[in-house]
C-alpha cells in the first residue's frame, strides 16, 4: 500500500513518539483527535480547534452518509473544504454507529441493512460501500468496516463477531483505493479474550494495513480490563505502524495507553464534558456549576493558555453555565480540548526526555484529585 507514512522518534519503555505523514499534513504522535462527527467539532470553529494544537480531527461515515450525504460532500470539494479544516481527517467506518444508533438493523455476511435514526429511511452499508463513502469524503485515514463487539459477550459471541469483522477487513482492504498520503487502518477485535485478540491481529497483519486500531474497548469493561487487553494486544502489532485506540478516553486512560505503546486517540469526552460544565485541569476535574465557584476570581487553570483561562474567571464561567449562555459551552469546550492537547504535548516531551514515568504519575494524581482544590 502506498498509504500514509509513519516514523518513530524517541522511545521510553513501550511508549514512543512518532510522526504520521498524510496527504493533508503531518501529525506528531502520541496524538489526540477531536471528534467532528457531523463535519464539525461541537461548539468550536476549525480555527479554534487548530489553536488548541490539534492537527487531525475525526469524522464519521454513518452520520455523513445520512446527512448531508457523501455525494454532496464530494461535489462540494471533499470534507476538508466542506468543513474548512485543511489538516488530516480520519473517518470511522460507521460500523459502531450502525449498531448503536440505527433502527431495525439486519446484519449478514454482506453487511448491515438499517433504518436511519433521522428519518427511518433504509440503507445498506457494506465494507465496499464504507470504503467508497470514505473516499468520497476524502479521508486521509480510512477505517476498515467492522462490527464493534458488544460488552459483555461470551467467548463464542466475541469469536463470531471478530471473525465476521476479519472477513469484512479483507473486503475493505480489497476495495480500498491506495494512493499516496492516504491510509487504511485495520481494527483488532476479540472482546476481552486474549486468544481472540491474537487471532484477529494475526489476520490483519497477513492482510497488511497502514495502521492498526484496537476496537471494542471503552464499552463498559472498565479501565483495568482495558489495560489488560492492551497488554496482550499491543505487542502483537507492528512497531513500524501507528496504533490507534478507538473511542478513548479519560486523561488517565490515555496516559496508561501511551505507556503501553498506543499512538492515537479520539473521544467525545472533552467536548461533551465542556457542554455540561465539566472542565479538566492540572488540579483535577472541575464542575463549574458548583456554587463554590460563584465568587472565585481565579482562572480554571493558571498554567493553561486557552482563552477561557487567560481572559475569564471561574466566577464568570460559573455565571455563564448557570445562565445557560452559549459562550460558556464554547469556552469550556475550548479549554478541555486545549487541556487534552497540552497532555499530549506533555507526553511527547516526557517520552523524548526519558521521564514518562514521572509525568504519568503526576498526571494520574491530578485526575484522581477531582473537584476538591482549595479556594
Amino acid at each position: 500500500m502506498s498509504g500514509c507514512g509513519f516514523s518513530i522518534g524517541a522511545v521510553d519503555g513501550a511508549a514512543r513518539t512518532g510522526l504520521l505523514v498524510t496527504a493533508h499534513g503531518e501529525v506528531p504522535t502520541p496524538a489526540f483527535m477531536p471528534v467532528g462527527t457531523a463535519a464539525t467539532v461541537k461548539a468550536m470553529t476549525p480555527e479554534a480547534v487548530e489553536a488548541t494544537g490539534a492537527r487531525m480531527v475525526l469524522g464519521n461515515t454513518y452520520h455523513l452518509m445520512l446527512r448531508p450525504g457523501a455525494e454532496r460532500v464530494e461535489r462540494l470539494g471533499g470534507l476538508h473544504r466542506f468543513m474548512h479544516w485543511p489538516g488530516p481527517i480520519l473517518t470511522d467506518s460507521g460500523g459502531f454507529q450502525v449498531m448503536s444508533l440505527s433502527k431495525l438493523r439486519k446484519m449478514d455476511e454482506t453487511g448491515v441493512t438499517f433504518q436511519s435514526h433521522l428519518d427511518g429511511s433504509s440503507h445498506l452499508l457494506t465494507p465496499e460501500r464504507s470504503m467508497a463513502i470514505q473516499r468520497q469524503l476524502d479521508a486521509d485515514i480510512t477505517m476498515a468496516f467492522d462490527e464493534c463487539t458488544p460488552f459483555p459477550a461470551s467467548p463464542e459471541q466475541a469469536a463470531q463477531s471478530m471473525r465476521l469483522s476479519m472477513r469484512w477487513a479483507a473486503r475493505s482492504r480489497e476495495a480500498f483505493v491506495a494512493r499516496p498520503g492516504y491510509g487504511l487502518f485495520g481494527i483488532v477485535q476479540g472482546g476481552v479474550y486474549p486468544e481472540l485478540r491474537a487471532e484477529s491481529a494475526a489476520q490483519l497483519l497477513a492482510l497488511g494495513f497502514d495502521g492498526y486500531a484496537v476496537g471494542g474497548l471503552a464499552v463498559g469493561e472498565g479501565q483495568a480490563e482495558m489495560f489488560r487487553v492492551l497488554d496482550v494486544t499491543v505487542p502483537l502489532l507492528p512497531a513500524d505502524r501507528p496504533r490507534y485506540l478507538m473511542g478513548v478516553g479519560k486523561p488517565s486512560d490515555i496516559v496508561g495507553a501511551v505507556c503501553r505503546g498506543i499512538d492515537m486517540f479520539d473521544c467525545v469526552l472533552p467536548t461533551r464534558s465542556g457542554r455540561t460544565g465539566q472542565a479538566f485541569t492540572r488540579h483535577g476535574t472541575v464542575n463549574i456549576r458548583n456554587a463554590r465557584h460563584q465568587d472565585d476570581p481565579r482562572p480554571l487553570d493558571a498554567l493553561c493558555g486557552c482563552p477561557a483561562c487567560v481572559h475569564y474567571s471561574r466566577a464568570y464561567l460559573h455565571h455563564l453555565a448557570k445562565a445557560e449562555e452559549v459562550l460558556g459551552l464554547m469556552l469550556l469546550t475550548w479549554h478541555n480540548l486545549h487541556y487534552y492537547q497540552d497532555l499530549m504535548r506533555g507526553l511527547r516531551d516526557a517520552i523524548t526526555a526519558g521521564r514518562l514515568g514521572d509525568f504519568a504519575r503526576d498526571a494520574l494524581a491530578a485526575e484522581a484529585a477531582g473537584d476538591i482544590e482549595p479556594l
